[in-house]
This record gives C-alpha cells, structure tokens and sequence, in this order.
C-alpha cells in the first residue's frame, strides 16, 4: 500500500523539527515522491550525513511502503 505523502512529511518534521519540508508525488500514483528538506541541523554537515538523517526518519520504510524518493537537502539562506 503506498504511504501518503502527508505520513512522509510527518516523520520527517517529527525527527528534524526545525525542517521545511516539500513533498511532490512525481507520477501521481502515490509510490514516488521528490523530498525537498531545508534544516538548519544541516549546517556542517555533509550531504550524505544530511540525506542520512531523513532516511533515520523514515524508520525502515524506503523500499516497502515507500517505493522511491528522490531527496534533495538544504540549510536555510
């Protein structure tokens, strides 16, 4: 069953509190979304440490409920 796209960003923004999240559903079949995270947790640390710490948040869902995510990360201008 694929997992909404409303769940995704609430795990996200449970784990990193502070983050700005953006969620688009790139084949409108509710199995493959775009992540854009903005957190100034990310400051000084490196992109994989970044992309890292989303898939913590996800808990173990990348590959079952949640099919494919395409994650870009960012710290705030």
């Amino acid at each position: 069953m694929p997992m909404p796209a409303a769940e995704i960003e609430s795990l996200i923004r449970t784990a990193i509190p502070d983050a700005t999240v953006t969620i688009t559903d790139l084949a409108g079949d509710g199995d493959h979304y775009a992540a854009h995270v903005v957190s100034a947790s990310f400051a000084g640390r490196p992109r994989i440490a970044q992309h890292k710490a989303v898939f913590a948040a996800l808990g173990g869902r990348m590959g079952g409920e949640l099919h494919a995510l395409q994650l870009t990360t960012a710290i705030p201008n």
